[in-house]
């Protein structure tokens, strides 16, 4: 076989195995979501977004969401209570979408606490979170414009003034 024909070769196998697993994901993708209704998600979204940032649950684990919204009656400092279906519903989505990438023993509340957020947030000054635009840690969109999606890109941050 000729160079450019081993070539060619090859980056069709490369190619094809790459089709492949994209449409694996997309198949994986489409069952787990199928298995979530979307009513779901958007009952979380506008509930958790009418008084902060919707955050996504892949931000902390699943140990953390089960007591976030066992504790709703004084989540931070306010009744965000909700009526038992919603809340078993919320709860069951952000659990099925949690990160795995914590210890089994690790579940803070707050995801300004965690390790991995501190990392990425260690050089911004106090300064930075004191600003009107910013208010606190916990105001992710005020940086990322695109956190109530869930995107969190270091590309699309813009910290304001």
């Amino acid at each position: 076989m000729t160079s450019s024909r081993f070539i060619r070769a090859s980056l069709l196998v490369v190619l094809t195995a790459a089709a492949l697993g994209a449409q694996a994901k997309t198949l994986t993708d489409n069952r787990s979501k199928q298995s979530m209704p979307a009513t779901v998600e958007a009952t979380w979204h506008s509930e958790c977004s009418g008084c902060h940032d919707a955050y996504a649950p892949g931000l902390l684990p699943a140990a953390s969401w089960k007591k976030v919204m066992s504790g709703l009656d004084k989540h931070f400092g306010t009744d965000a209570s909700l009526p038992a279906p919603e809340t078993e519903k919320i709860a069951a989505f952000l659990e099925k979408h949690a990160s795995n990438r914590w210890g089994s023993s690790a579940a803070p509340l707050r995801i300004t606490e965690s390790q991995w957020w501190k990392s990425r947030h260690g050089e911004v000054r106090l300064a930075v979170w004191n600003r009107p635009a910013v208010k606190s840690r916990s105001n992710c969109s005020a940086c990322h414009q695109g956190a109530n999606q869930g995107d969190f890109d270091e590309d699309h941050v813009h910290i304001p003034r």
